[in-house]
């Protein structure tokens, strides 16, 4: 039963890692990994020393800490709401309608967004003019990218997110609840001492597995919301290491940005594992 598993991370996560010699190399396609001349750190100098890396390092973090402050805590709080719900058929039908959005493309999610939020007939720049103020352009306005960004994520994947934590709630032993409520603890007080208790180590290592993916703030969905006027504030390194990599064929540098990106990773990963076992935590090792 492990082999497709094992065979899934040999042959796409494991073997590709060979290809990250290409980002201490001037690769060229036709001489290969081989024969490609090895330059050391150029790339990463290069990249370091950059114009643009300001840019993309600041519009990275703050899309990831919009990310990890907005979206993070709201499965857990959706799961928790859904877990008070005491018929079961109601509880069902909220969790497939808020299961729904995630199989939704993020084609359609910002296709559905320009039909909302455009100036030529979009419904809300529409009720906006109704009510006598300028219409405002959303797609466009650089102040705005980021709200619709995480909107969009919030609206895609909350309900999704809820699936693990609602698993771990279905483990808490309901003697506990019966317990306190004879010890007169309100739905509050079972929540805030019993609930949050149990899932607690949950929650300790999806945010562990969070941070390792940390500056991975979603290629396909950014790339559609960037145009030239929001570009500023919405080019992050996914979509730098596209245009740069795949549209400009500069493969060894946009593979040494990929690195860099990956390298603080794994540092934010070991740095919160070593943090939550000071606090008393397991950890994710």
């Amino acid at each position: 039963m492990a082999i497709p598993g094992m065979l899934y991370f040999i042959i796409f996560r494991y073997f590709p890692m060979w290809g990250l010699l290409i980002s201490f190399q001037d690769y060229q396609p036709a001489l290969g990994m081989l024969h490609s001349k090895w330059v050391g750190l150029k790339h990463f100098e290069r990249f370091f020393f950059d114009a643009s890396f300001a840019m993309l390092f600041t519009n990275t973090i703050i899309m990831a800490v919009y990310n990890l402050v907005f979206f993070f805590p709201l499965p857990i709080i959706l799961a928790l709401l859904l877990n008070e719900i005491r018929k079961e058929v109601f509880k069902r039908t909220i969790q497939t309608i808020v299961y729904i959005p995630h199989f939704v493309s993020w084609v359609v999610v910002v296709g559905i967004s320009y039909m909302f939020f455009t100036t030529e007939g979009g419904i809300v720049n529409d009720v906006i003019a109704a009510m006598g103020f300028p219409k405002v352009e959303f797609l466009i306005s650089s102040e705005w990218l980021r709200t619709m960004v995480i909107s969009q994520v919030v609206w895609k994947e909350t309900g999704w997110g809820t699936i693990i934590f609602l698993a771990a709630l279905a483990g808490v032993d309901p003697q506990l609840y019966e317990a306190a409520r004879i010890d007169g603890a309100n739905r509050f007080r079972q929540l805030w001492h019993i609930t949050l208790p149990a899932i607690r180590s949950v929650i300790v290592i999806l945010f562990i597995l969070r941070l390792g993916s940390f500056l991975d703030t979603g290629f396909e969905q950014i790339f559609l919301m960037l145009n030239s006027m929001n570009r500023e504030v919405g080019e992050v390194f996914d979509t730098y290491v596209y245009n740069v990599g795949i549209q400009q064929g500069q493969f060894s540098y946009s593979t040494a940005v990929g690195l860099f990106k990956s390298v603080i990773g794994l540092v934010l990963v070991v740095g919160a594992n070593r943090m939550a076992k000071k606090f008393g935590e397991s950890g994710l090792y």
